[in-house]
């Protein structure tokens, strides 16, 4: 038992050390390469689902390993938490490279940068998940609440793009899409989220009875 502890600290550390590395250096890549003001460098760097969702699994990941029996550190060790943190990650991951990756050709530090935030992060964090993260409390009615973070996220985005014009991705782009086809690619995006969030549960179940 001592040795797997051991091991989830030290993998806690890699993840936590790439995960701000890879934030970090995002921001820094996007204030050197853009020429508009920091300030709305800085709400877009926000305004976007995979930074923000870097964002959470470093923080969770840092949190877990320096304050494991702090309020947060015991909320972010919930399976339930940890999985929903997992299914946004992959999520990102998925999306990305169905999605957006042919759209750009980054190079240097920002490829370097781009595979950490969208495909590295992603990976490892799902290791996590596989490896440490208990199966047993993992319920179909735990994944409800996982869908207010992407809402609210749609719900954000559409809001300041309303009255900004930046939309921080193509496909809900109201600019060039209009409202109806870009509601009806929210819906279809949190769709795929919900399949995506039953089969973390259903491989969560299948785990507990193989190893039973």
């Amino acid at each position: 038992m001592g040795k797997l502890l051991k091991a989830k600290q030290i993998y806690l550390s890699v993840c936590a050390f790439i995960g701000w590395f890879s934030v970090i250096s995002q921001f820094y890549l996007n204030i050197v390469n853009s020429t508009i003001p920091v300030a709305e460098i800085t709400i877009r760097f926000f305004s976007y689902f995979t930074i923000l969702t870097n964002i959470l699994v470093a923080l969770s990941f840092t949190i877990i390993l320096l304050r494991p029996k702090s309020r947060l550190g015991e909320f972010f060790s919930q399976p339930r938490v940890s999985t929903a943190v997992t299914a946004y990650i992959t999520f990102v991951w998925i999306a990305y490279n169905i999605l957006l990756r042919h759209l750009w050709n980054p190079m240097g530090l920002q490829l370097i940068v781009d595979e950490l935030l969208h495909s590295f992060i992603p990976i490892l964090t799902i290791l996590y998940w596989l490896i440490f993260v208990p199966k047993s409390e993992l319920q179909w009615k735990s994944i409800l609440p996982w869908m207010i973070y992407p809402l609210i996220y749609l719900l954000y985005v559409l809001t300041r793009g309303a009255l900004s014009g930046f939309y921080p991705y193509p496909f809900i782009d109201v600019n060039d899409l209009g409202y109806s086809k870009v509601f009806l690619n929210d819906a279809g995006l949190i769709i795929a989220f919900l399949l995506l969030s039953l089969l973390f549960v259903a491989i969560g179940k299948l785990m507990r009875k193989a190893f039973r």
